[in-house]
C-alpha cells in the first residue's frame, strides 16, 4: 500500500522559503490598524461621552455636539431629535467601520499571514471557519455598503441642508459601490458553481 506523503516534511529551498518568509512583513500593517481600532474605540466614547453630557445639559457638550452635527454655516441652536438621530447615526458609523477592521486584521492575517487555529473557540467568528481571499473581499465590499448607507442616511436627514447636485452625487456613489458588490458577489458564486462543477467526484 502507497504510504501518504507527508508533506510537511518537505523543505522549501531558501528562496522560495525566503519569499513565502516575506508574508511577514504584513504583520506590521495589521498592528497598526489595532492601533486605528484605538483611536476609533477612544473617539467613540468621546463622542458618547457628550451625547450623554449634552442630554444632562452640559453646555461644553452641547457646544461640542452642535458643531460636530452643522452642516455649512448651520449649526442647531437646541438638542432635538433630528441632533441626537445624527450623533447616533455617527456613533454607528465608528462602530460599522470599527467592525470593518476587525475584518481586515483577523480575516487578512488568517488569509495572507498565519493560520490563528480558532477552530472550537467558542468566540470564533462564523464567518472566519470558510475565509479565503473571495469572502474577504466579498464581506468588505458589504461593510462598505452598509457604511455608505449610514452618510447617505445622515445627509438625507439635513437634505435641505445640502445642493441637489450633493445629493445626487451621493446617491450615485451609493448605487455604484452597490452595484460594484453586487457584481463581486455574483462573480464569487460563478467562480464556487465553476470549481464545484470541475472537481472531481
Amino acid at each position: 500500500m502507497e504510504q501518504p506523503r507527508n508533506t510537511q516534511s518537505s523543505k522549501l529551498s531558501p528562496l522560495p522559503a525566503f519569499i513565502f518568509m516575506s508574508r511577514w512583513l504584513q504583520l506590521p500593517l495589521y498592528l497598526g490598524l489595532i492601533l486605528a481600532q484605538c483611536v476609533y474605540v477612544f473617539h467613540f466614547w468621546v463622542e458618547l461621552k457628550d451625547l450623554i453630557g449634552a442630554a444632562l445639559g452640559n453646555e461644553a457638550a452641547l457646544e461640542h455636539i452642535f458643531h460636530a452635527v452643522a452642516v455649512g454655516n448651520t449649526v442647531p441652536t437646541k438638542l432635538n431629535e433630528t441632533t441626537i438621530m445624527l450623533v447616533v447615526l455617527g456613533l454607528i458609523d465608528v462602530v460599522m467601520i470599527s467592525n470593518l477592521l476587525i475584518m481586515v486584521i483577523v480575516g487578512g492575517y488568517e488569509t495572507f499571514v498565519s493560520r490563528m487555529h480558532l477552530e472550537g473557540h467558542p468566540d470564533q467568528p462564523e464567518w472566519l471557519s470558510h475565509v479565503n481571499a473571495s469572502v474577504l473581499k466579498t464581506k468588505l465590499a458589504m461593510a462598505i455598503v452598509g457604511i455608505s448607507s449610514i452618510h447617505l442616511l445622515k445627509t438625507f436627514i439635513n437634505a435641505k441642508e445640502y445642493d441637489e447636485k450633493v445629493l445626487v452625487a451621493q446617491t450615485a456613489i451609493h448605487i455604484v459601490f452597490l452595484l460594484s458588490t453586487m457584481a463581486i458577489a455574483y462573480t464569487d458564486n460563478l467562480m464556487t458553481r465553476t470549481q464545484h462543477l470541475t472537481k472531481p467526484h
